[in-house]
């Protein structure tokens, strides 16, 4: 049976609020879901009631070296830790332990890049296409074609999508679709799923898609 994955969320344990709201936001922008805390023990609550696709470690916190927590705790999902602590032997011990290790200072590209990389190891990631109709997604390649043509969607609208295909056999609420690819940062009665939307019809084109379901939901049929 292949399960497919949701949005991909991921874990951030930063204990510098400027460092922890710019990784946070250019995570959030590269169309990751993303809850962000500050020390060892909201990390450990937070893994104790999410699944996660890679937990981002800073390895310096108020609790004490995160190495240590992740070789005890066993995180279920790719670690990537961030630290200053630069030497060879730093290195060694936090690839031996964890899946990633990047120097601070760096650039936010890399860190986005090294998380997508990490992402791809985890256990949730979709093995085929996703299709309904003459459109296909490749999840892998975080790609979607309708026909011929490949489409440039931003990071919501993938994960909006994605959700969508995943769940064709249904019809998909809006708090699902809220919850699924955004994070607890965005209330319900926020605009930012109709936005998405209105943009990923415009995209996918026509004959439509994604179908409203009054007062229900969104599903996606062949057009």
């Amino acid at each position: 049976m292949i399960h497919y994955r949701e949005a991909v969320r991921i874990l951030v344990i930063e204990d510098d609020a400027d460092l922890r709201l710019a990784v946070s936001s250019a995570l959030r922008g590269a169309g990751f879901a993303v809850d962000a805390v500050a020390d060892l023990p909201a990390a450990d609550e937070a893994l104790a009631v999410n699944a996660y696709d890679c937990a981002v470690f800073d390895r310096m916190l108020p609790s004490g070296d995160a190495l240590g927590y992740v070789r005890a705790r066993r995180v279920p999902a790719p670690v990537l830790f961030l630290t200053a602590l630069d030497s060879i032997a730093h290195r060694v011990e936090g690839l031996e332990h964890g899946d990633d290790y990047l120097v601070k200072p760096f650039a936010l590209d890399e860190l986005i890049a090294r998380v997508r990389t990490l992402c791809r190891l985890g256990p949730t990631m979709a093995h085929v296409p996703l299709r309904c109709g003459d459109l296909e997604m490749d999840v892998a390649r975080h790609q979607v074609r309708r026909g011929a043509v490949l489409l440039g969607l931003t990071g919501k609208e993938f994960a909006v999508l994605e959700h969508l295909l995943a769940h064709q056999d249904r019809v998909v609420t809006r708090d699902e679709l809220l919850a699924g690819v955004w994070d607890a940062l965005v209330r319900p009665e926020s605009n930012v799923l109709d936005v998405t939307l209105s943009s990923l019809r415009r995209k996918l084109g026509d004959p439509p898609v994604i179908h409203t379901v009054p007062r229900v939901g969104y599903r996606v049929l062949p057009g």
